[in-house]
């Protein structure tokens, strides 16, 4: 079931991390997102402050075409681009998968043509998520 929070959608998962984190990113590429970043959260805690960490990426995906009528409709969005989402380990056959809530973050710049856009990004999200639920 996806869970709708303050900011973000999340699902739970029943797949290894890798598993899921692989399971998003192909369900990004079929609603026509591609990743632009991908940042190892692990890694990253070890190497930068030697700490354990649970396996946890953030994936920045972004949707050209749409990113596109975004930054001509209100130039300043392009500080919620790319939108992020997150496969995190919570066991190990279990996963979560967050994401942004793009009508929530977007709402807020209170401009109405922005609007479509969020909701169709949204939709996308929403694919995506459920998609990862067929397993």
């Amino acid at each position: 079931m996806i869970r709708t929070g303050a900011y973000n959608l999340s699902v739970d998962v029943e797949l290894p991390y890798e598993d899921a984190r692989q399971m998003v990113i192909t369900a990004l590429k079929e609603q026509g997102f591609g990743v632009l970043t991908e940042i190892d959260v692990k890694a990253t805690m070890k190497q930068k402050l030697d700490v354990e960490f649970r396996k946890y990426t953030i994936l920045g995906a972004c949707n050209p075409p749409l990113a596109h009528k975004a930054l001509t409709a209100e130039t300043n969005v392009g500080v919620l681009l790319p939108c992020n989402l997150v496969v995190y380990e919570t066991g190990p056959r279990s996963s979560t998968v967050v994401s942004i809530d793009p009508e929530v973050q977007l709402g807020k710049a209170g401009r109405p043509e922005l609007t479509e856009f969020a909701r169709e990004i949204r939709a996308r999200l929403m694919k995506v998520l459920e998609s990862t639920q067929k397993f």
